[in-house]
C-alpha cells in the first residue's frame, strides 16, 4: 500500500468483513486511494468512519451507501453446539481465526476474537451459528474500539500467514524433470557398465 493507503487502512475497524465489495480492508484501503471506492462502503465504521476516511482523503462526508449494508451494534458469532457437525468450514471462512474446533467434533467460538464479520454464517450447512448484539445502543466505532482493530489486524495477518503455511505443506513436491531423471538413469547403468568391463579386463589371480 502507498502512504495514503496504509493511512486509510490504519482508520478502518479490521472486522475484515467485505461488506464494502472487497476482499478485506486493505484492499478497500488501496481502492479508496485510488479513486477506485467511495468512503462510504464501511458498515461497521459507520458514520464516525465515514468522517475519518472525509478527512484523510480530503472529499465530502457521505452517507452511507445502502448498498453495503447498515451501520448498527456489533454483533458475535454463536454456534448451537447441539446442532454443529464439526464440518470445519467455517474455521476456514472465519479471518480472525475466533473459532476452534476438528474435523467431526462441536466447534466454539471465542468471544474476545470475534469481530462480527458475519463470514461464518453463509458456508454453515446446518444453519447452527447465529448473531448476538454485543453492543446494545452503540454502533459503528462507540461499539468498536482501535484496541480491539489492531489486535483483529494482527489476528488476520497470522490466519494468512497460517493459511499460506497450510498450503506450502499440502503441495505435492515437485516431480523430477524427465530429462533430469533420465540423464541420471544412464550414469548410473555407465557406472555400472564400466565397473563390470574393469573387472573383466583385470587378470585372473595367481594360483598358490
Amino acid at each position: 500500500m502507498n502512504g495514503l493507503a496504509a493511512r486509510i487502512h490504519d482508520a478502518l475497524p479490521q472486522t475484515q468483513c467485505t461488506r464494502c465489495g472487497y476482499p478485506d480492508c486493505a484492499g478497500y484501503a488501496q481502492a479508496v486511494a485510488d479513486g477506485e471506492a467511495d468512503i462510504n462502503q464501511c458498515p461497521p465504521g459507520g458514520a464516525e468512519g465515514i468522517g475519518r476516511l472525509a478527512q484523510l482523503t480530503g472529499r465530502q462526508p457521505l452517507p452511507l451507501d445502502p448498498q453495503f449494508g447498515t451501520e448498527g451494534p456489533r454483533a458475535m458469532a454463536v454456534i448451537d453446539e447441539a446442532w454443529c457437525i464439526g464440518c470445519t468450514l467455517c474455521l476456514d471462512a472465519c479471518p480472525t481465526d475466533a473459532i476452534v474446533g476438528i474435523n467431526k467434533r462441536m466447534h466454539t467460538v471465542i468471544e474476545a476474537h470475534c469481530t462480527g464479520c458475519e463470514l461464518c454464517i453463509p458456508v454453515c450447512p446446518v444453519d447452527c451459528i447465529s448473531l448476538e448484539v454485543e453492543t446494545p445502543g452503540r454502533t459503528g466505532w462507540a461499539a468498536w474500539s482501535q484496541a480491539q482493530a489492531e489486535a483483529a489486524l494482527r489476528r488476520y495477518q497470522l490466519h494468512g500467514e497460517h493459511r499460506r503455511l497450510a498450503k506450502r505443506i499440502e503441495e505435492p513436491a515437485p516431480a523430477a524433470e524427465p530429462q533430469a531423471a533420465d540423464t541420471r538413469k544412464r550414469s548410473i547403468v555407465e557406472a555400472a557398465l564400466a565397473r563390470a568391463r574393469a573387472a573383466q579386463q583385470r587378470p585372473p589371480a595367481a594360483k598358490p
